[in-house]
């Protein structure tokens, strides 16, 4: 097989963790990697053009500690493979992660999906991850006449606790246990705030939140199994911030304004994460984090540093121009239409 030179790099860590036949402790019926390997000829994902049947004879015989393993990985990407030939449009990773080591386990693949998707070569260096909010430039001045809301959130990964597409029951309602004191934690400092429990909301509040039903694709991934068990909401008293707790991951803090402020978005995400960060430090399970690879959640898409941010344009012509595809991979944004 061809050498790579992160594995190569991962391999004592790689051997430690892969019994000579991981497989046979679960008794699956599977034939060769030649004869499991997926159909991906209409696969528009990243997985699907970056997958190899070489590549994926590597991963067969690889299982996480917590049994997580390679087709666990890439059945995202074979539920949803895209649509065939349309290459246009932002790609999708097409894979998630069931634990934090899947990072490692399955780093030849993971390490290519990443460097694809965010166009940044993984290099041995520890990634700077910069939540200093006075080092902002700009985000307090977008013209009204055209910026109407802005939304930025983080997303964050617990340490010791396998992500929702593959954690358990018991496993949710401990990171639940946990969010809540955490979250209390907040509450008696500055921010005062309430935590809502999914299962305990009606149809209102549910309305109130733009809290939608499980999609389906979150259904056969598992990401919504036991719905809405241990799934919950904290709402700030001012409305600055919102946090979910073990939906499509462990944590996503979000701040949205309807003043398309983004530089005071950022400040509230940026100190109430730098808080949490401490509080679960101090409940012995830190948010998770690879030297290589920054902070790391169930979507190589938000490897890094987990943050995204969504400005709402009333753009009525853009829409129509010829070059529209040029200007958005220019600037390395995404568009979705609202009307």
């Amino acid at each position: 097989p061809v050498a790579f030179s992160l594995e190569t790099r991962y391999r004592p860590i790689l051997e430690s963790l892969v019994p000579p036949d991981p497989m046979s402790q679960f008794h699956l019926r599977r034939g060769s990697p030649e004869e499991e390997f997926p159909d991906l000829c209409r696969n528009s994902t990243w997985m699907g053009r970056i997958l190899t049947p070489a590549m994926y004879r590597r991963q067969f015989d690889r299982c996480t500690h917590s049994g997580v393993i390679f087709d666990d990985v890439i059945r995202l990407g074979l539920e949803e493979p895209g649509e065939p030939g349309d290459w246009s449009g932002p790609v999708s990773v097409g894979c998630v992660a069931g634990d934090a080591q899947s990072y490692i386990l399955f780093c030849d693949f993971f390490d290519r999906v990443i460097e694809a998707h965010h166009e940044h070569k993984i290099t041995s260096q520890t990634p700077e991850s910069d939540f200093n909010y006075d080092n902002l430039k700009g985000g307090d001045d977008l013209d009204r006449s055209y910026a109407v809301r802005c939304e930025v959130s983080v997303v964050r990964g617990v340490e010791d606790f396998c992500f929702p597409t593959h954690c358990s029951r018991g496993e949710r309602r401990q990171l639940l246990t946990l969010a809540r004191r955490a979250l209390q934690r907040l509450d008696e400092e500055e921010l005062p705030g309430r935590l809502l429990l999914l299962e305990e909301l009606n149809q209102e509040e549910q309305r109130e939140l733009n809290l939608n039903p499980p999609s389906s694709s979150q259904l056969r991934t598992g990401v919504a199994r036991d719905w809405p068990d241990a799934r919950a909401v904290w709402v700030s008293k001012d409305g600055s911030l919102v946090v979910w707790v073990n939906m499509e991951d462990h944590l996503r803090l979000v701040s949205a304004r309807d003043d398309a402020n983004i530089a005071e978005a950022f400040k509230c995400i940026c100190i109430n994460l730098q808080k949490l960060e401490e509080f679960y430090r101090e409940l012995r399970h830190p948010f998770i984090w690879k030297q290589q690879l920054g902070w790391v959640s169930s979507s190589p898409a938000d490897v890094g540093t987990g943050l995204r941010i969504r400005v709402h344009l009333k753009l009525r012509h853009l829409p129509k121009h010829k070059r529209l595809q040029d200007v958005l991979k220019r600037l390395r944004i995404c568009m979705d239409r609202t009307g």
